[in-house]
């Protein structure tokens, strides 16, 4: 008999760091790519890994991932077993825990644990909802089957200086976690590569049984809430068989070589250089692989158009992606991420920048390495990203890089 696989994606996370993309919306909901939601990689990935059984659980500032959930991620009714649901926190334990919201990944699922009951689920893999990547999680959930393990974390090699925002382990000969630091300040590097650190992915599969046990005894403690700070190292502690799994070996259909791109957007300059990722002639995440699409709420969109042509007033975009509805009418485009709904004016030039949907850019007006949030209408002959200073004093986010955050229906 084929195992029950329940899939959960945690999606209630503020994103402080994206501030302001997150001053609206959570860090799950934040658009990406011209068409996508950051949420839509890791359903894209339970989904074609052939896993239909799908818990999305929200808390901060859901109504715009609510919306797009709804909007876009729907099963027909006729099969009970293939559903994208949301799940806000609504205080399902409150005689045990009282009037408390989710406070911490595990909580989160603890919680929600009748929902694992309720399907009756043989394996559970919880994956973060806030990662830009692809990933076959059928074929981790090969390596768990194979290896009997009770937890099974994906893992990725980092730069050891950058390793202190994640969860760092220790493996031995066989690839088994033998120690688990949650954000080290001085990380232990992998044995012979003094630079590099494993680190965890956010993304696990739980065998059930292993799964609930731990979820009781870590709500016994205090502050015990989440995955990285109190589930693995009590699993390790208590001699559980904990798995990881190396990313870098994930296949994904249709793609050539190794699948090695994984970013945690949670950073404005992190989420910026994602999104020029995707506009170099050949780039490590391609959207265009027929073999693992990409799905998204559709919206219904006229074409792109390009016009005027001719002189210094030619519509035109190059190394850009942009999604419908996008008009350049007589701008220049460079090196951009253009929304749906994007309009560039004449004689304006947009240079290493994201717009966000229903953005307009007026006449005469530079845009250079900014990221310009939805609903943004833009004056004839404004300047963003060439004098910094004036934009902090126009209350614009800088970030360390420079890039010059305008928030979601800025008003000039």
């Amino acid at each position: 008999m084929a195992q029950r696989i329940l899939g959960m994606v945690l999606a209630g996370g503020q994103g402080t760091r994206l501030f302001p993309l997150t001053h609206k919306r959570a860090k799950p909901a934040v658009p990406f790519g011209a068409k996508y939601r950051i949420i839509d990689f890791a359903l894209n990935n339970f989904i074609n890994s052939g896993i239909f059984s799908i818990y999305v659980l929200i808390q901060y500032k859901a109504q715009s991932l609510t919306e797009h959930i709804q909007r876009g991620w729907r099963f027909g009714t006729f099969l009970s077993d293939y559903f994208i649901t949301l799940v806000p926190a609504q205080m399902y334990r409150f005689e045990e825990l009282g009037p408390v919201w989710y406070r911490g990944t595990s909580d989160a699922v603890y919680q929600n644990m009748h929902l694992i009951d309720n399907h009756n689920a043989d394996l559970v893999a919880i994956f973060s909802g806030d990662h830009i990547y692809k990933m076959n999680v059928e074929h981790m959930i090969q390596l768990h089957n194979d290896s009997r393990a009770d937890i099974t974390v994906a893992t990725y090699p980092m730069p050891v200086a950058e390793a202190t925002r994640f969860g760092v382990v220790q493996v031995d000969d066989r690839f088994r976690i033998v120690e688990f630091q949650e954000k080290p300040k001085d990380p232990k590097p992998i044995p012979g590569q003094p630079g590099t650190a494993l680190t965890s992915m956010g993304n696990y599969i739980f065998s059930r049984k292993a799964l609930e046990e731990l979820l009781v005894t870590v709500s016994k403690e205090e502050g015990g809430y989440d995955f990285g700070k109190d589930i693995l190292p009590r699993a390790l502690k208590d001699g559980y068989h904990v798995q990881a799994y190396d990313f870098h070996r994930n296949p994904i259909p249709g793609q050539e070589g190794p699948n090695t791109y994984w970013r945690d957007v949670g950073t404005l300059d992190a989420y910026y250089e994602a999104n020029m990722d995707l506009v170099s002639v050949s780039p490590q995440f391609d959207l265009y692989n027929p073999a693992w699409p990409l799905r998204t709420a559709t919206e219904f969109s006229p074409p792109d158009k390009f016009v005027h042509e001719g002189g210094n007033r030619t519509g035109h975009a190059l190394n850009s992606l942009t999604a419908g509805g996008v008009i350049i009418s007589g701008g220049t485009v460079r090196t951009s991420v253009l929304a749906r709904r994007v309009r560039v004016n004449s004689y304006s030039t947009v240079e290493g920048s994201v717009l966000l949907d229903n953005v307009e850019v007026g006449r005469h007006s530079v845009i250079h390495n900014a990221i310009i949030d939805k609903n943004v209408e833009i004056p004839p002959g404004t300047q963003i990203g060439v004098d910094l200073e004036q934009d902090r004093a126009r209350g614009f986010t800088v970030t360390e890089s420079g890039v010059v955050v305008v928030p979601k229906s800025y008003k000039f």
